[in-house]
């Protein structure tokens, strides 16, 4: 098949509403900086924003633990990195990376469900994410806006 004009390719090209991506911009710094609080800081994280009382477990369960509030951390990075390069060179993707955010935060609620964590106290931690869930829902509904579209017709009519 010949490549055209109307091949659609990921690039910097984006239509959705501009604020999508400033949404976005604050989620990936929150995700990333607990993400680095997770590696840098874990057992403090672990114990208060997390409300996990590793007091309770043995040690070898509260280094599990641990090891796997690290592996999120690592996570959130990644996630955090690939944000970055959607925001910066293929914004485009905006809306994809909405999606893959939502679909990770809300697969993670699910399993929580099956496999809930023990707390103690009021951990600032869910709150957070469930703020930060919000936010995803409101960037993903900015970014499949049209509004963007219009602007750059508009643009492209001047031209």
């Amino acid at each position: 098949m010949a490549e055209t004009n109307e091949t659609r390719r990921i690039d910097a090209a984006y239509r959705g509403h501009g604020l999508a991506s400033w949404v976005l911009g604050a989620v990936v710094t929150v995700k990333i900086a607990q993400g680095l609080l997770l590696l840098f800081a874990n057992d403090y994280v672990v114990r208060t924003a997390d409300g996990i009382p590793l007091d309770a477990y043995s040690p070898a369960g509260a280094q599990t633990v641990r090891s796997v509030c690290a592996l999120l951390g690592l996570d959130r990075l990644l996630f955090g990195a690939l944000a970055i390069a959607v925001l910066v060179r293929y914004r485009g993707m905006i809306p994809a990376m909405f999606l893959l955010l939502l679909l990770n935060d809300v697969g993670r609620l699910l399993i929580l469900q099956v496999f809930p964590i023990s707390r103690v106290g009021s951990p600032l931690g869910p709150t957070m994410n469930l703020v930060l869930l919000g936010l995803i829902i409101v960037g993903l509904a900015l970014s499949l806006s049209r509004q963007g579209a219009v602007r750059a017709e508009s643009v492209q009519r001047i031209s």
